[in-house]
């Protein structure tokens, strides 16, 4: 196919826990059904979205989309509470997350316990991803990878980048508040990347000067869903409600932008050198879930979560 013809596609993965097991499905889909048409120049995370926009991007890097389908897997199959100790603290965790919006608990800092999950996440990430070896493997032309965090104490956004990819900087937009500690890195701390871009989507295009070379489209995983049918009136409805909107403030908005962008291209006020309309398109979880399933990974909901995703991306690619 004439390169015109292929459209450049870039990838943003929402944060959002256990439910972005649904983003591996959906990119492990993508990975295997995109064709020549469409070619995948970037992928950005937060959170959860970062670990599976990694995973992809390094498949893509080794020139191998069968890699990248495999390590999605490994993630969240390893990732899983199998063990039955293991099981039994996930089923304890999700619990108690459910009974705050009905009884007062106690609050307990991830300060006061060990960072045994920070440990496990490390290792896992390290066997499945060499980090070493990914200056040699990136250069022009290769898909570009941004992962969305803040930094605590000044309130800035971090965005990092591919080639100079660490194993903290991912564990750094993971790094939700109530669960780790902050991550530290080169004196900077930084807390997950809901809290920022989540995920980062404007760097797709402001960093890129040709307009030749910006992604045609922009198509968002999104985990929090954009509306509701019912008013919450629970506290727990409520509660869940709220987490929802936060995680969707910065990327509405960053979309509002691209949006308006277009329309002053349509106006011709900006120079087609540089600027090019560029269609955001959505794939959402859309099934209802509560913030406390965020923390669940029982083997079978992550399996549900999946399979999912593998179905609505094939759908998906039915209308691009």
């Amino acid at each position: 196919m004439d390169s015109s013809q292929t459209k450049r596609i870039a990838i943003a993965c929402q944060g959002g826990g256990s439910h972005t097991a649904f983003t591996a499905g959906v990119l492990r889909t993508l990975l295997r059904e995109l064709d020549a048409s469409h070619r995948i120049v970037g992928l950005s995370g937060t959170s959860g979205g970062a670990i599976c926009a990694l995973l992809a991007w390094y498949g893509l890097l080794r020139g191998d989309r069968r890699l990248g389908i495999e390590l999605l897997r490994s993630f969240w199959t390893r990732n899983a509470a199998r063990l039955p100790f293991d099981a039994l603290v996930n089923l304890a965790l999700v619990s108690i997350n459910r009974l705050r919006g009905s009884i007062a608990l106690p609050e307990i800092s991830p300060y006061s316990f060990p960072e045994t999950a920070r440990f496990q996440l490390t290792r896992l990430l390290e066997e499945l991803v060499p980090f070493a070896e990914l200056p040699n493997l990136v250069h022009l032309g290769s898909p570009g990878l941004l992962i969305g965090a803040v930094e605590v104490r000044s309130g800035m956004f971090t965005v990092f980048r591919g080639a100079r990819l660490r194993v903290e900087h991912i564990l750094a937009s993971a790094a939700v508040p109530n669960l780790f500690r902050a991550m530290h890195i080169d004196g900077a701390v930084y807390w997950d990347g809901l809290f920022s871009q989540n995920p980062p989507v404007r760097e797709f295009l402001s960093e890129i000067e040709d307009a030749s070379d910006k992604p045609d489209e922009i198509w968002i995983v999104q985990i929090n869903p954009q509306a509701v049918a019912a008013e919450p009136v629970r506290v727990q409805e409520i509660e869940d409600r709220r987490n929802e909107l936060a995680g969707n403030l910065s990327l509405n908005q960053e979309i509002a932008f691209i949006e308006r962008v277009n329309e002053w291209i349509a106006k011709r006020w900006l120079p087609k050198e540089r600027f090019k309309p560029v269609l955001v398109r959505r794939i959402a979880l859309g099934l209802d879930l509560d913030y406390a399933s965020k923390l669940d990974r029982s083997s079978e909901f992550i399996a549900t979560l999946m399979a999912h995703g593998e179905a609505v991306a094939r759908d998906f690619l039915k209308t691009v």
